[in-house]
């Protein structure tokens, strides 16, 4: 092999590629390594990513920006200890607290009961298994943010005849109705037939749970089907010049008043706000994606240690040759370049590899898990600059040995 003894930074990068290229097998081992570690960590960091993203989208569609909720018992941090607590002194939401709310907002907040439970939904010989039939009022959509794709959702004259009408989520759509237009036919929920009136949009899944297994009935016809449900959660949303805050105390003093609260007694229910579920998701996606770095860092030690071992091997089979090359006027710096280009260039080889696969991998896994997954450019640059840096400091053994080498024993070496 003939090379210029010294040259800099481009004559080293090209020496290292010719020894690479020489080397078939042996570079295809270290590129496969890394390629291996990239992937995973570029896969992991995407899927993390995706989940962040898809739990606060649940938030934001659970609960407007704007918008509360009352409920009998905001599970949250609480220990298993301090819910059971609160279960004893928290009563259920009824709806009659939900109708005194209403009858107290005078026009200051609109309130939506609603209320929920699984069950089985049927059509044209076809069965969903607990589906989240939901039992809510018209007035849902002024406060979150329902998705409506096709036809329209619950009136108010259906939801106080309390009518056999629902709309359905997507997942409902394609079991029960694939290759057919759903709107005007009928599901079989709890026994009762029920006309679908409007579909949803998809959501995907949330923590891995669909969010298209969905059905909206009116409140009453929920009851008639399951009857009365233990507790309802009460969604609300200050209308006009009202502000959130004071949409919130008056749904606190109303329900305190009418539970017969004195001051300075705890409230016998909880209010969820956006903030507080934002908060929430915040954590739990804080502590998923703290999980990240770790399994990114084992790959590429493992990566590393494979690429040094073969950059070793380059540097222990191309003795003789360094040896003449130094004899030839070659300085350690040369030698250092050429090595640590060669560890160098096998790394970000690798890891071109491993985002062209991991790119694959979170496609082909978009649909098994529901969330609309794809690489983005600052993944991808991370990935490839975390690959060349593992290339580096895989290379500084190897480089540092290679220079330390005796010229003359060096030489001799067959």
């Amino acid at each position: 092999m003939t090379a210029r003894p010294g040259g800099g930074v481009a004559s080293g990068i090209a020496q290292a590629g010719r020894t690479l290229v020489g080397a078939p097998l042996r570079t295809a081992l270290a590129a496969l390594a890394m390629a291996v570690a990239v992937a995973t960590t570029a896969a992991v960091q995407t899927s993390l990513d995706g989940l962040a993203r898809s739990a606060r989208a649940a938030s934001a569609r659970a609960f407007g920006s704007d918008s509360f909720a009352l409920v009998r018992l905001s599970t949250g941090t609480l220990s298993r200890r301090e819910v059971a607590e609160r279960l004893q002194r928290n009563p259920p939401i009824t709806r009659g607290d939900g109708r005194f709310l209403e009858g107290v907002a005078a026009g200051r907040v609109t309130y939506a009961a609603s209320a929920q439970r699984a069950a089985d939904v049927s059509a044209t010989g076809r069965t969903l298994e607990r589906a989240t039939v939901n039992g809510t009022q018209a007035t849902l959509p002024d406060i979150r943010e329902v998705g409506m794709a096709r036809g329209r959702f619950l009136s108010l004259d259906e939801e106080v005849a309390g009518s056999a009408v629902v709309v359905v989520g997507q997942a409902v759509v394609d079991e029960l109705f694939p290759g057919v237009d759903p709107l005007g036919r009928e599901v079989r929920i709890a026994g009762r037939g029920f006309r679908v009136i409007g579909t949803l949009l998809s959501q995907g899944s949330a923590s891995g749970s669909s969010q298209d297994r969905f059905v909206w009935m009116p409140l009453r016809a929920f009851e008639r089907a399951f009857g009365a449900p233990d507790s309802v959660q009460v969604f609300a949303v200050a209308d006009g010049a009202t502000s959130t805050a004071e949409a919130e105390d008056l749904a606190r003093i109303s329900l305190r008043a009418r539970r017969h609260l004195g001051p300075g007694a705890p409230d016998t229910f909880d209010i969820i706000t956006p903030e507080a579920s934002r908060s929430f998701v915040a954590r739990i996606t804080e502590q998923v994606s703290a999980a990240g770095p770790p399994i990114a860092f084992i790959a590429l030690v493992a990566a590393i240690v494979v690429v040094t071992n073969t950059t070793l091997v380059s540097v222990t089979q191309r003795t003789r040759e360094i040896g003449i090359r130094r004899a030839l006027g070659a300085t350690r710096r040369d030698i250092t370049i050429e090595t640590l280009a060669e560890s160098t260039l096998v790394a970000l080889v690798g890891g071109a590899l491993g985002l062209t696969l991991a790119a694959g991998l979170v496609r082909l896994a978009s649909g098994p898990i529901g969330l609309p997954l794809a690489l983005n450019l600052g993944v991808s640059l991370a990935s490839l600059a975390a690959a060349g840096g593992a290339g580096l400091v895989a290379g500084w053994y190897p480089a540092r040995r290679a220079t330390r080498l005796d010229v003359v024993d060096a030489m001799r070496q067959e």
